[in-house]
């Protein structure tokens, strides 16, 4: 199967959703199951990982009810409050659903660099372990510090990367997120996902040669059995099309081997998210 682990819907909602600022304007509309679904036939897409958009158990009970009615939707990464005391009643509710896989929480967005560090979500990271569930780390590069520092405490618990932590790629920034990707990489617990690229370029004049040293690190830091393909649809529309999006990447590992290519762009997703 090709799996796209990463992707998002949502009813906008101006307030919601104020993060979509001017410069990505296209953006600011519904994006649901059925428009996915379309492209998903016209690229030979059979099926997706939904990942939380917005930090609400609504989202999270949201992103359930369109599984249960699409069965192309695989698993679903959704939102609880890991700093709250009630974050294991919260996740164990969520274990009596099976498309429930992970949660995650736009990190990206809090002024803490050593957010992630703090008690009171280390408590939460340490209970997702405890019922199974997966963990998605999306951060900008300047936060890795402490990303190293969380992967390295929690060694059982499944880790994976969004964005490949979201490069400075348009203003050529590099060495600083190169070296800490290959410092977590380094444990074996933690995955990568090569999605969300073309939106950390120039939106409009980006090239695969430009973001493919990125990508090159990348798949040399974590290998073909850590890495996983993503769309991060619809956010990637802002910069290019769904066929430029995977295009990217299976253009990239075509130098792989056919089975590792596989891995890639398919089983590594459902092995990590258990998706059956």
């Amino acid at each position: 199967m090709i799996i796209d682990s990463h992707q998002h819907f949502w009813n906008y909602e101006p307030k919601k959703h104020e993060w979509i600022d001017d410069s990505m304007k296209v953006i600011r509309r519904d994006f649901l199951p059925e428009e996915l679904q379309k492209l998903y036939k016209e690229n030979s897409i059979d099926g997706c990982v939904a990942v939380q958009a917005d930090q609400t158990l609504r989202e999270t009970n949201f992103l359930i009810q369109l599984s249960e009615d699409y069965d192309f939707i695989k698993g679903i990464v959704g939102w609880v409050d890991l700093r709250s005391n009630a974050v294991e009643q919260d996740l164990e509710r969520y274990t009596h659903f099976k498309s429930v896989k992970g949660f995650r929480h736009v990190v990206q967005g809090e002024p803490d660099p050593n957010f992630v560090l703090r008690p009171d979500f280390t408590k939460g990271i340490f209970a997702l372990h405890k019922y199974n569930f997966t963990y998605d780390i999306l951060v900008f590069p300047h936060q890795l510090g402490s990303v190293l520092e969380l992967v390295s405490l929690f060694g059982n618990q499944k880790f994976v990367i969004d964005h490949i932590a979201k490069p400075y790629i348009k203003d050529g920034f590099f060495d600083g997120w190169a070296l800490l990707m290959k410092e977590i990489a380094k444990h074996e617990n933690v995955y990568c996902k090569m999605s969300g690229m073309i939106t950390e370029a120039d939106f409009n004049t980006w090239t695969p040669e430009q973001i493919h040293p990125y990508m090159d690190v990348v798949l040399e830091a974590f290998g073909p059995e850590r890495v996983m393909y993503g769309s991060d649809w619809p956010v990637c529309l802002v910069a290019g099309n769904y066929g430029q999006v995977k295009g990217l990447v299976t253009d990239f590992i075509s130098k792989l081997s056919p089975d590792e290519q596989a891995v890639i762009m398919g089983k590594n997703a459902v092995d990590f998210y258990n998706l059956k």
